[in-house]
């Protein structure tokens, strides 16, 4: 070792032991005092040790892992002018990026036990293995990296929107670990309570998957949600239109153009969210089938049945108002249903009139299963068929 590095390890030894009593450093002599000097060769330097003393001070989850890693940080001797230095105490493991420096060794270490407790009280590391485990941070994490691969754009939208709305602002800034089962289920209480049945399960299902994927990134061990009580909320089927319905529903819109909107909607069965993509292909409407998921764009083929011919005579292009607004009118001219009954609707009337299964799901773009969706290839004569069926 050079002198003068030599000289500067001693000056250093000799101020921690100053410091601190020989027994909580390590011994200057022998293999101890080389084995300090080869550390302090390092991009390190050489070890600092806390009394227990210092060490119950610190927050209860990092005492844990500073015992872990044998109770130890790292301390540099810095020059901040010509003829002054300053100790810095310095620990990155882990997620964390703790440093403090002062004139005395006693002073760094105040500094930073202060801010070690600072970072605690600031949702502690940000990382751990370079996976964010603050919740809103990880939170997005998952949403961005693998859930909008796994589900249909609008479902992600919508989840996404739950998710903003009632789980980022009472989890957003928490540790992941800090959340009990016992803050999940007074969220869960509390939506049930404003009678929000179907939101507070639509809640429970977002936070345990978030937390199943802690789980999967060993963030976590177990999961909050397990033992959260929460209501399954019952599904609302659409209802019908009956025939009469129907008729009033296209005399009251004649001569405007929801009069083509709600005939299409009546006659094809698409979704609400499917009306944007539907165009007319020769004796078909075709548009895409909004339920497909893993990012797989498909379009489903409905005939254009005796029921819809006479609204599209002369009509080349498909123009819908957005659901909401359609939705409003329907509303206003039958207050007792809503969009989504023009499918019903649909679906009941091919049951009526005696489509087969297959086409009546292909029509909808209901799966076949994982067999007939993969072997199944229904020919444009069939189904134009089947769609002949549909006139009552």
């Amino acid at each position: 070792m050079p002198e003068g590095q030599g000289e500067l390890a001693r000056t250093i030894f000799k101020a921690a032991a100053d410091s601190l009593s020989l027994d909580k450093v390590a011994n200057l002599t022998g293999q101890d005092a080389t084995t300090l000097q080869n550390k302090q060769q390092s991009q390190n330097g050489p070890v600092l040790k806390f009394t227990e003393k210092e060490i119950s001070k610190m927050p209860a989850s990092f005492k844990q892992e500073f015992r872990i890693q044998g109770c130890t940080a790292h301390i540099r001797k810095r020059p901040s002018g010509k003829t002054t230095f300053v100790y810095e105490v310095r620990y990155r493991r882990n997620g964390y990026n703790i440093t403090a420096a002062a004139k005395t060794i006693e002073e760094a270490k105040e500094k930073f036990l202060n801010n070690l407790i600072e970072m605690e009280k600031n949702g502690g590391p940000k990382k751990e293995n370079g996976i964010p485990n603050v919740f809103g941070e990880f939170a997005e994490y998952y949403f961005e990296k693998f859930y909008i691969r796994k589900v249909a754009t609008s479902t992600y939208k919508n989840t996404l929107n739950r998710y903003n709305n009632h789980i980022k602002p009472i989890f957003g800034e928490k540790r992941i670990r800090a959340i009990t089962s016992e803050m999940c289920q007074d969220l869960i209480d509390d939506l049930t309570a404003e009678e929000k049945y179907k939101t507070a399960e639509e809640v429970y299902c977002i936070l345990n998957t978030i937390f199943r994927m802690a789980i999967k990134h060993s963030l976590l061990t177990t999961n909050p949600t397990d033992i959260v009580f929460h209501k399954k909320h019952q599904t609302e089927h659409g209802v019908a239109l009956n025939k009469a319905e129907e008729r009033y529903l296209l005399s009251a819109t004649k001569g405007t153009p929801y009069h083509l909107m709600f005939a299409v909607g009546l006659y094809t069965g698409m979704r609400p969210n499917e009306y944007a993509s539907a165009q007319i292909e020769g004796k078909f409407i075709v548009a895409i089938n909004s339920k497909r998921k893993n990012g797989k764009v498909e379009y489903k083929r409905i005939p254009i049945s005796p029921m819809l011919a006479p609204y599209l005579e002369g009509v080349d292009y498909l123009h819908f108002y957005g659901a909401n607004r359609i939705r409003e009118r329907l509303k206003l001219i039958l207050p007792d249903h809503k969009l989504y009954d023009l499918r019903t609707t649909f679906y009941t009337r091919c049951c009526e009139c005696g489509v087969s299964d297959v086409a009546r799901d292909e029509f909808v773009g209901h799966s076949h299963g994982a067999l007939g969706d993969a072997y199944m290839d229904l020919s444009d004569e069939f189904l134009l068929k089947e769609g002949q069926k549909l006139n009552y």
